[in-house]
C-alpha cells in the first residue's frame, strides 16, 4: 500500500465514515417525508436517496454535496403523479436526467446560474407553504385538498373536527424538532428528524394511540419500472424540461453554496450536472423520485467533517442496507409524525435570511411574486412569473438614468447624468435639463456606459438651445466618450462599453484624459506647465470634490483633532492619504527627504521636525506616531554611496547626517557583500531606526512608557503597492536628554 493510499484510507475512516452515518440518519426520515408529500410510494424516496448518494456522489463534480429527493420538486412530482400516474412519472424523471446529462456534456451548467436566486428562494418558500398547508390536514386527522387555497378554506372545519391522538403525535413531533437544537451538543449528535420520528413512534406504541401507520407498498423488492406517459406530447416535453431545469438549477446553486462550507476542491459544475443527469436516469429506471443536490443533507455533511465524496457515496450505501435489512421498522412510524415533519420542513423553507439577502438588492418583489404564484397558481406558473418580473426589473435597472442638478455657489449649475441613456429615459432627462435657467453656465458630467440616438438627440438639442440663449455648456464624459463620438459623426456601436479606468483624484495628471478626442491636443503642442495643471486640478476640485467634502471641512474648520502623527518621505510616489485610506483631519503629516527624525541634540539642528513632534504630542494629543519609509528611496541610496550621489547638493549632504545611525545599523546587521537588495534593506532598517530616534525625546519616551502613545513603522513597497508593518529593532535603547 503506497503512502498516498494509506493517508486517503485513514482520512476516509476518520472523517468521511462518521459524516456519512450522520447524513444517513438525516436522509432516511427526510426521504420518506418528501415521498409522502409527492404522492409517490415511500420506497421511491429511499431509492432516490440510494441513487443520489451512490451515483451522483460518484459521478458528480462537488466534493461534499449530497444528493437525493428534494422538497422543492415535490409539487411537480405530485402533479405529474396525478396527471400521468407513478410509472409514467418515473419515465419523465429518466428523460429529464437525459436532458441534464446532455446539458452537462455541452458545458451549459454556468447558464443555469443566470436564474435569479430570488426566484429560486421564492419558489422554495412557495413550495414550503404548500407542503405545510397540505400536510397540516393530515396532522389534524383529515386529508389535504387539491390546492393551497382550498387547504386554507378547509382548515377551520378541520381544526373543529380534529382527532386527539393524531394531533398529539403531530404536536409531539413538532415540539421535539423545535426544542432539539437547544439541547446539549452530545444529545444533538442524533439528527432532529430522526429523534422526532423515534419519539413519536415510541410514544404512540407505548400509549397505544390510534394513529395511521406508514404503508410500505412498493418496497425496494417491488420495483416500478417506467412506462411512456400518455397525453399531449407538448405537455410531456414541458414536464421533462421543467423537472430537468428545476432539479439542475437547485443542484448547481447548492454546489455553489456548499463550496463556501469547506476548503477542499471547488465544484466542477458541468461534471456535477452530468452526474445529476446520470443519477436521475438511474432513479427513474428503478422507480425513484427525481434527484437533486439538497442543501440540508449537504450542510449536515460539511458540519460533520466530510472531506471527500466518499461520505456521500457511503450514505447511499447505508440507506440501501437499512432499506433491505431494516425496512420493516418504517411501519412503526405514524403517518401523522411524517406529516408533522413535513409541516416543520415547509415552514423552514420560508427562510427569512433569504428575504434579508434579496432585500439588500431590491429583489423582494421577485421573491414575493414567485412565492405567491407558486402557492396560488402552481410551481411552473410561479417560476415563470418570477422570471418575468426579474427580467423586467433587470431591464429597468439597465435602462435607469439618474439626473442630479444643483446650483453651485459661484452661480454655475452642475448637472450629473449617470446610467444607460436610452429612449426610455428621454422624458425624464429632458424634464430635468429644462429646469436649468436659460443663459446659465452649466457643467454637465456624463457618467454613462451607453447612449442611443434618442438620448443623444435630446442632450444635443437641449445644449444647442441653451447656448442660443447665451448660456454655456461644458460637457465632461467620465466613463466613455459617447456624446463626443456622436457629435463628431463617428459610427456608434450598439454594445455597452466595458468599465474604463475611473478618473479619480489619485490618478497622475498624465493618466487622465484632459480633453475629449474631438478636441485632442495636436502632437506638436507642448504639454501644459505644472501651474496650468494645478489650476485645472483646483477647478476640478471645486466642481467634483468640494461639494462632497464641504460638510466635513466645515466641521473641521473650527478645530483639528488628528489621531496620528505621520512622518514620511517627500517622495512624490508616496501619498499618505491613499496608502492609509485616511481623510481630512486624520493625519498630522511631516514630510522630508528620507523620512528622517533627527535625534535629540543631533547636528545639524532641525527644529521643523522637532516642532511637529512637540505640537502633535503635547498640543494635539495624538495616539500614534508613524514613520513610513518606502522602496527605492533616493536618500537611502545617497547614504549607501557614502555621499557621492549627493556630492553637488551640500544641503542634502548635511541633512543625510541624520541617517548615519541607520546606515551603521544596516552595516552591522548585513551578512556578506552588499547586493541589489541592499537599498531596500536599508530603507526598512531606516524606518526602525527612526522609531528609536523618536524615543530620544523625553516627552515621547514618557508617553510610550505610560501606554498613551504608540510608535508604528510602515514600509511602502511601491512596485507591488503593498504596505508592510515594520517591527521595532530587537535592541531598542531609549536615550532621554
Amino acid at each position: 500500500m503506497t503512502g498516498d493510499t494509506h493517508r486517503n484510507l485513514l482520512r476516509t475512516l476518520r472523517y468521511d465514515v462518521p459524516a456519512s452515518l450522520v447524513v444517513f440518519l438525516v436522509a432516511v426520515p427526510l426521504s420518506l417525508g418528501i415521498a409522502m408529500a409527492s404522492g409517490a410510494p415511500l420506497a421511491a424516496g429511499l431509492i432516490a436517496a440510494v441513487v443520489g448518494g451512490i451515483v451522483a456522489g460518484s459521478l458528480g463534480g462537488s466534493a461534499i454535496q449530497v444528493s437525493g429527493p428534494a422538497a422543492g420538486l415535490s409539487l411537480v412530482v405530485a402533479d405529474l403523479v396525478q396527471t400521468y400516474g407513478w410509472r409514467a412519472t418515473c419515465m419523465i424523471t429518466l428523460l429529464a436526467g437525459a436532458v441534464q446529462l446532455l446539458l452537462g456534456l455541452f458545458r451549459a451548467a454556468r447558464a443555469a446560474l443566470a436564474v435569479s436566486p430570488a426566484v429560486i428562494h421564492g419558489m422554495l418558500a412557495g413550495v414550503g407553504v404548500v407542503i405545510a398547508l397540505s400536510q397540516l390536514h393530515i396532522v389534524l386527522g383529515g386529508s389535504p385538498q387539491r390546492s393551497a387555497l382550498a387547504n386554507v378554506m378547509e382548515l377551520p372545519a378541520q381544526v373543529a373536527a380534529m382527532h386527539g391522538h393524531t394531533v398529539a403525535v403531530g404536536l409531539l413531533t413538532i415540539v421535539v424538532l423545535t426544542l432539539w437544537t437547544r439541547l446539549p451538543k452530545q444529545v444533538k449528535a442524533v439528527p432532529a428528524p430522526l429523534a422526532a420520528l423515534l419519539a413519536a413512534a415510541v410514544t404512540a406504541w407505548v400509549f397505544r394511540w390510534d394513529v395511521t401507520r406508514v404503508d410500505l407498498s412498493g418496497s425496494l423488492g417491488e420495483l416500478a419500472f417506467p412506462v411512456l406517459p400518455n397525453g399531449d406530447w407538448h405537455q410531456i416535453v414541458a414536464a421533462v424540461l421543467l423537472v430537468a431545469l428545476l432539479a439542475g438549477v437547485e443542484s448547481l446553486l447548492c454546489s455553489v453554496a456548499v463550496d463556501s462550507m469547506h476548503t477542499g476542491r471547488r465544484a466542477d459544475l458541468d461534471q456535477e450536472l452530468t452526474g445529476q443527469g446520470a443519477a436521475n436516469m438511474v432513479a427513474g429506471a428503478l422507480g425513484g423520485l427525481p434527484v437533486a443536490g439538497v442543501i440540508v443533507r449537504s450542510t449536515a455533511n460539511a458540519q460533520a467533517g466530510a472531506r471527500t465524496r466518499v461520505s456521500a457515496i457511503l450514505h447511499g450505501v447505508w440507506v440501501l442496507v437499512f432499506a433491505l435489512g431494516f425496512g420493516w421498522t418504517i411501519k412503526l412510524i405514524p403517518m401523522e409524525a411524517l406529516a408533522a415533519l413535513l409541516v416543520f420542513i415547509g415552514v423552514q423553507m420560508v427562510n427569512l435570511g433569504h428575504v434579508r439577502k434579496v432585500h439588500g438588492h431590491g429583489e423582494v418583489p421577485v421573491y414575493m411574486v414567485t412565492m405567491a404564484a407558486v402557492v396560488f397558481l402552481g410551481l411552473a406558473e410561479g417560476v415563470l412569473a418570477g422570471l418575468a418580473l426579474a427580467a423586467l426589473l433587470a431591464l429597468r435597472r439597465l435602462t435607469w438614468v439618474t439626473v442630479k442638478i444643483r446650483e453651485m455657489p459661484d452661480r454655475r449649475w452642475h448637472a450629473s447624468i449617470c446610467g444607460s441613456l436610452t429612449f426610455l429615459g428621454v422624458p425624464r432627462l429632458t424634464h430635468e435639463l429644462r429646469a436649468i435657467p436659460g443663459g446659465a453656465a452649466v457643467d454637465l458630467d456624463l457618467n454613462i456606459d451607453f447612449m442611443d440616438n434618442a438620448a443623444f438627440e435630446a442632450i444635443h438639442s437641449w445644449r444647442l438651445g441653451h447656448e442660443r440663449l447665451g448660456g454655456t455648456v461644458d460637457i465632461d464624459e467620465l466613463h466613455d466618450e459617447w456624446y463626443a463620438l456622436a457629435a463628431s459623426g463617428a459610427r456608434m456601436f450598439p454594445a455597452k462599453t466595458p468599465p474604463a479606468t475611473p478618473e479619480r483624484w489619485w490618478l497622475p495628471w498624465a493618466h487622465r484624459r484632459r480633453r475629449p478626442a474631438w478636441q485632442a491636443v495636436p502632437q506638436q503642442e507642448a504639454p501644459a506647465p505644472a501651474e496650468c495643471q494645478l489650476t485645472a486640478g483646483a477647478r476640478e476640485f471645486h466642481r467634483r470634490t468640494a461639494p462632497l467634502v464641504r460638510p466635513i471641512l466645515t466641521e473641521l474648520a473650527r478645530k483639528q483633532q488628528p489621531t496620528h502623527l505621520f512622518i514620511t518621505c517627500a517622495d512624490s510616489r508616496v501619498v499618505p492619504s491613499l496608502i492609509t485610506a485616511s481623510g481630512p483631519g486624520d493625519l498630522f503629516t511631516v514630510r522630508n527627504i528620507g523620512n528622517l527624525v533627527p535625534r535629540k541634540g543631533a547636528e545639524p539642528h532641525d527644529d521643523s521636525v522637532v516642532a511637529a513632534i512637540e505640537y502633535a504630542t503635547q498640543v494635539l494629543g495624538v495616539h500614534t506616531i508613524t514613520v513610513c519609509g518606502h522602496s527605492g528611496c533616493g536618500a537611502m541610496a545617497g547614504l549607501l554611496s557614502g555621499g557621492v550621489k549627493a556630492g553637488s547638493l551640500p544641503g542634502m549632504r548635511r541633512w543625510l547626517r541624520h541617517g548615519h545611525h541607520s546606515l551603521a545599523r544596516f552595516i552591522e546587521s548585513a551578512e556578506g557583500p552588499l547586493d541589489s537588495r541592499a537599498l531596500d534593506q536599508l530603507c526598512r532598517v531606516n524606518v526602525q531606526q527612526q522609531l528609536e530616534n523618536l524615543r530620544t525625546y523625553r516627552k515621547v519616551d514618557e508617553q510610550v512608557r505610560e501606554g498613551r502613545l504608540e510608535l508604528v513603522g510602515l514600509y511602502f513597497d511601491i512596485g507591488s503597492a503593498r504596505v508592510h508593518m515594520m517591527p521595532p529593532l530587537p535592541s531598542t535603547v531609549s536615550v532621554r536628554i
